[in-house]
């Protein structure tokens, strides 16, 4: 089954296109000339590359993969979801949003982690003597990349050995490492180990200028998940938390040209602070990024094209000959990503 979209607009990453003919089957077709056994007629409307969730949490299963694929979110990225049979049924799952996963995150014993529900004993790493067999034991489960949560200092984190210890197993596997990081300690912890990414931003302070240019430097990547500090920080304002300091931290990052990733953590995790909706949270994120000061196109880019980029998956991200056709239709320009007219996955309509 082919598909034809008429007068159509594409967002090549950066920019709009004049209307035109976009044809797909599974993969998007290099001549748009070719007959399809479905018209659709856009009327102007935009096509954008299905939107990459750079930071979930799948909970409920299928659910919230639904809701991910109804709100244009065709693939997220999961920071933390066990037991690996469930993670495995997830990812066999079609007709929605498809996930990776980093399977079970490592935590330290003191942290606020290691105390929710349910978290396994496994994801508990105490010195870097156990790094290496942490790190083997995500493997064996297949994880798509190494999850930590650093945190300033023990008792409440790990110490600066055991993360570099982490991040060194992680790379001799060639795996990423995304680190969890809420205060501007976290983050220094994260830059110091190598980490690849950074996931959140600070709520204590604007990160200093030195720690930013390190992230430069190294080439670190940012997922701040404004939406989770917005919520974050109204909970905790009595703590000294302050939304603005995740939002101008994500202003001196965007001004320094670190890579910015868009991610909510969505989830609906007991314990959590707060609980982003899968899919809805998305488009409240791009208008974050875009209010802390990325263009339109920038936004849709950190949600598209760049993780894309960054995760290595290299069949999507982009509308282009031979990609995945996992496809958003929206009525309006780039702000509107909201108002959805068509979702594809992997060629077929979903919505």
């Amino acid at each position: 089954m082919t598909t034809a979209i008429e007068n159509v607009r594409v967002f090549d990453g950066s920019v709009v296109s004049e209307p035109r003919r976009v044809v797909f089957g599974e993969s998007v077709l290099a001549d748009d000339t070719a007959a399809a056994d479905t018209v659709a007629d856009a009327a102007g409307g935009v096509l954008l590359p299905g939107l990459i969730d750079a930071h979930v949490h799948t909970v409920r299963g299928r659910a919230d993969l639904e809701d991910l694929a109804r709100w244009g979110v065709t693939t997220g990225l999961d920071m933390g979801a066990w037991p690996l049979a469930f993670v495995d049924e997830m990812r066999r799952q079609r007709g929605v949003a498809q996930i990776l996963s980093a399977t079970i995150p490592v935590v330290a014993r003191g942290g606020h982690h290691a105390r929710m529900p349910g978290f396994p004993a496994e994801g508990i790493v105490t010195g870097p003597d156990e790094a290496r067999a942490f790190v083997d034991r995500r493997v064996a489960d297949g994880a798509d990349y190494i999850k930590i949560v650093t945190e300033a200092a023990p008792p409440e984190g790990m110490d600066q050995a055991t993360v570099n210890a982490l991040v060194q197993a992680a790379h001799e596997h060639d795996l990423l490492v995304v680190a969890h990081s809420v205060t501007t300690g976290a983050f220094r912890v994260a830059v110091e180990s190598g980490a690849d990414v950074s996931t959140h931003a600070p709520l204590d302070a604007v990160l200093d200028d030195d720690t930013i240019a390190r992230m430069r430097e190294i080439g670190m990547v940012s997922v701040p998940t404004l939406t989770m500090m917005e919520g974050t920080a109204k909970l905790f304002a009595g703590a000294g938390f302050r939304y603005e300091h995740a939002r101008d931290t994500v202003t001196a990052f965007h001004d320094s040209g670190i890579r910015l990733l868009a991610g909510t953590d969505s989830n609906s995790a007991t314990g959590a602070p707060f609980a982003p909706k899968h899919g809805e949270s998305m488009h409240h994120e791009l208008e974050l990024l875009i209010a802390a000061g990325l263009t339109p196109g920038e936004a849709l880019a950190s949600a598209t094209s760049l993780p894309a980029q960054v995760f290595g998956l290299g069949d999507r991200g982009v509308i282009a000959a031979g990609k995945r056709a996992d496809l958003l239709l929206v009525d309006g320009d780039l702000t509107a990503t909201r108002n959805i007219a068509g979702l594809w996955i992997a060629g077929d309509r979903v919505r």
